[in-house]
């Protein structure tokens, strides 16, 4: 009986905290101490000053919301900027966002997802801090961070103190994917960096201000960073929170640097059912036993083969979120492409989400998985030696 309980008990263990065979070590999001929860470390920075807030639906702490646990403190909150899918988290993938006002505080929102991605000299002139908390999941095509990349631009420009309140990056625990070619530089790909970059955004933050390869402007912005608690790059960190709409589960979020490239071809991720970014499908997918039917909804409007039967893959329960490789996975994308053997297999924003034109002809030349990644290895390593210098996380 002794010896049933002690296997249990390793069980648990081992299920809920370790993952077999490469030893990440799994915690949830509450066991780690945000940057904005430490209210005491940045507080006084913004004490008496004219506050900016760059913040969405996921910017809680213990429940509030950070702009009205500000304005609790009596913290000068002047106004909201909001990112793509908007200040309350609600709009669409790549859906316009406008200016507004928020019903229960009165604020502006100024959208950064809208006419322009870049605060305005005119937006900052009544304001002296600029506090910036949004959920990245450190996937270089999650435009969270393009919009840091403009805001710390803006900020360095118009002399702003711009603070930082860190968050755990869920893929924080690899690095992988091609390096941005610049030649394919946009707002889901703004410095050369790979696909899946392993750092926080406090991190990024330092290496975009301080690493002239990746700073917006000549001169560096007035940052501070307030650090996680609690926190390593040797953990995956399961986020409760929806960073926006459609990344709605901790296993959408780990899939998400290997589904997000289908984002780029004929396939569904799943947008329009209550799994989107675990399964992958298309209308002429000849194996039909998973198959699903996107339907229009409040997050997804308008989802690819609204109302027709798509069969391929549900990944949502895959060894590779028990057994995580630490890699992309090229081979969902590859054995999609030789199955549907469709002639517009991909569109004209694959190699925007890719990085480079490289990675679509080496697959449909039919090149091996290890094979694209040889080509991936030298700039890999250049990243990983200036990464290495702005982590604040072992």
């Amino acid at each position: 009986m002794k010896k049933l309980i002690s296997i249990t008990i390793y069980i648990l263990i081992t299920s809920n905290y370790i993952f077999a065979q490469n030893n990440l070590i799994i915690k949830d999001e509450n066991e780690i101490i945000k940057g904005n929860e430490q209210v005491d470390e940045y507080l006084p920075l913004i004490k008496n000053k004219r506050v900016a807030v760059v913040a969405n639906a996921s910017s809680v702490l213990k429940n509030i919301h950070l702009v009205d646990t500000l304005i609790s403190l009596n913290v000068n909150v002047v106004k909201i900027f909001s990112p793509e899918h908007g200040f309350r988290g609600n709009a669409d993938a790549g859906e316009k966002v406008n200016d507004s006002i928020d019903v229960k505080t009165g604020l502006p929102i100024i959208s950064l997802y809208g006419k322009h991605k870049e605060p305005t000299k005119n937006d900052l002139s009544d304001v002296d801090v600029v506090l910036f908390d949004l959920q990245d999941v450190g996937v270089r095509f999650y435009t969270y961070i393009s919009t840091l990349y403009y805001v710390l631009k803006s900020c360095a420009l118009n002399n702003k103190l711009l603070i930082v309140l860190d968050r755990p990056n869920p893929n924080g625990f690899y690095v992988d994917g091609p390096v941005l070619d610049t030649n394919y530089r946009s707002f889901v790909g703004i410095i050369p960096i790979p696909i899946v970059y392993g750092m926080t955004i406090g991190e990024l933050a330092n290496m975009m201000n301080n690493e002239a390869k990746y700073r917006p402007v000549v001169n560096s912005a007035n940052l501070k960073i307030i650090k996680l608690k609690n926190y390593t790059h040797n953990t995956l960190v399961k986020i409760h929170s929806k960073p926006s709409p459609n990344l709605s589960s901790w296993q959408s979020i780990i899939l998400y640097p290997s589904l997000g490239l289908f984002e780029g071809t004929v396939v569904s991720v799943g947008r329009g059912t209550d799994k989107p970014f675990q399964i992958i499908g298309h209308p002429d997918y000849p194996n039909k036993n998973f198959c699903f039917t996107p339907k229009s909804n409040a997050i997804s409007k308008n989802p690819k083969y609204k109302d027709k039967l798509c069969c391929g893959l549900n990944l949502s329960n895959d060894d590779y979120l028990i057994h995580h490789p630490k890699k992309i996975n090229l081979q969902w994308l590859i054995h999609f492409y030789k199955t549907l053997s469709v002639k517009n297999f991909f569109d004209k924003n694959f190699n925007y989400h890719a990085g480079n034109s490289e990675l679509q002809r080496d697959i449909k030349k039919g090149l091996s998985e290890e094979k694209i990644r040889l080509k991936w290895q030298k700039d890999l390593e250049e990243f990983e030696k200036v990464r290495k210098k702005y982590l604040l996380y072992e």
